[in-house]
């Protein structure tokens, strides 16, 4: 069964437009300090504290952590967030492009990622996993929502429908053109109908933050060791989500760039993929189905298709779009064997557009552009399922959940 626990928020009392931030990992210190300036309500103030600090200060001192936790304190002590009288659950929408997704904002359980009832389909970066540990355990809450997702289920999709009928208690346009709108979901039967519907849930599917539920667990563990009276429900058990059915989620591509041909002329280069693609210099960008690529090489697009026998269609990693690719292209032919640490190879979301790839290439930056059919949520699932990893840089959400609606404290 899937624990989802209702708990009292700490949320903007007003501004809410100006205290919500983007997601501590999608943006760098300088573009933080910038997004910040003149804006001492944002919650960058509070995930990414570095902003208050001199630029020579190392991201991972101590002064950093500290920082964060005296400016959630400040955001406390002034009534920039107050907390909910009593435990409750919400929702927050988000629209982009005309498209509305719901999910629900819960705490879940530490202890079910550490089983596998979280189930997880990436690996983490032990230097980003300890910043945030650092991060919860220093501030002593969960600040940026991890991404979890479920099948859908009709009763809890009712559920939402009717609270959301109501005025939220938040409803703002970001400067990127999301919308987002936020309800406080407090009446005890809804409250109940909500925990019903996931304890008949065998799992739930981190989507997007692996890093961020890996701390809060490590947390959790490291609190749990320390505590003699540990009893299961202390509120360091649980930490901060929002849940969304994975019928309303949009995956998007997530493109590669390469620096070089590996040594070899575009010529020999395109002799040897055709031995496992169909390569066709059809100027289409857009890969249209399932194990088809585009390649942007010399100033035109190609299209690649996979041919069948080049990869494994019942291995549910083996079949993914980034894993042909990486095992019968980028790392056989430009000898790019971990896409993790190889500094010939970069990654870009879809959100970018592929323009953005051709600029690129034709700028002399990269050499080469790649670009992906997304990654669907069935796909991600069953590898989770079989306990298995995706390959780096293999799903791009969008839109990405603001921080600062609320946070979850322990």
């Amino acid at each position: 069964m899937a624990t989802v626990k209702p708990f009292r928020g700490y949320r903007p009392a007003e501004h809410a437009e100006q205290i919500a931030c983007p997601p501590y990992d999608v943006i760098n210190s300088r573009e933080a300090r910038e997004m910040a300036k003149g804006n001492p309500l944002s919650f960058l103030h509070v995930e990414k504290p570095e902003i208050d600090l001199p630029e020579d200060v190392d991201l991972y001192d101590e002064q950093v952590y500290a920082k964060g936790r005296e400016n959630l304190d400040k955001f406390i002590a002034r009534g920039i967030l107050k907390q909910d009288s009593k435990p409750c659950f919400y929702v927050y929408g988000q629209t982009m492009d005309g498209r509305t997704q719901y999910g629900l904002v819960a705490a879940v359980s530490a202890q079910e990622y550490d089983q596998g009832i979280i189930r997880k389909h990436e690996l983490t970066r032990k230097d980003k996993e300890e910043d945030r540990t650092r991060h919860v355990d220093t501030l002593c809450a969960t600040t940026g929502p991890v991404f979890l997702t479920y099948p859908d289920q009709k009763d809890m999709d009712e559920c939402v429908r009717t609270l959301t009928e109501r005025t939220p208690q938040y409803k703002f346009t970001s400067a990127d053109g999301i919308g987002h709108a936020f309800w406080v979901m407090d009446d005890d039967k809804d409250i109940s109908a909500v925990q019903k519907i996931f304890a008949a849930l065998p799992v739930l599917y981190i989507a997007d933050g692996h890093h961020r539920s890996a701390s809060a667990a490590a947390v959790a563990r490291k609190r749990k060791a320390a505590n003699p009276h540990h009893t299961g429900q202390e509120s360091y058990n649980y930490f901060l989500a929002v849940i969304f059915p994975a019928g309303q989620l949009y995956v998007m591509d997530y493109n590669r760039l390469v620096k070089d041909l590996n040594g070899l002329s575009e010529e020999t280069f395109l002799a040897k993929i055709r031995a496992k693609f169909d390569v066709e210099a059809n100027g289409q960008a857009k890969p249209s189905a399932r194990h088809t690529f585009g390649m942007y090489l010399g100033g035109k697009w190609y299209t690649l298709r996979a041919k069948e026998e080049s990869f494994d269609g019942k291995d549910p990693v083996a079949a993914l779009d980034v894993s042909i690719l990486q095992n019968n292209l980028l790392g056989p032919v430009l000898g790019i064997g971990d896409p993790r640490t190889d500094k010939r190879i970069n990654f870009v979301g879809g959100i970018r557009g592929l323009k953005e790839l051709e600029r690129r290439v034709d700028n002399g930056e990269y050499k080469a552009a790649f670009s992906m059919y997304p990654t669907s949520m069935e796909e991600l699932m069953k590898v989770a399922d079989a306990n298995l990893i995706m390959p780096p840089k293999s799903t791009w959400f969008e839109p990405k959940l603001r921080s600062g609606l609320v946070t979850y404290k322990y």
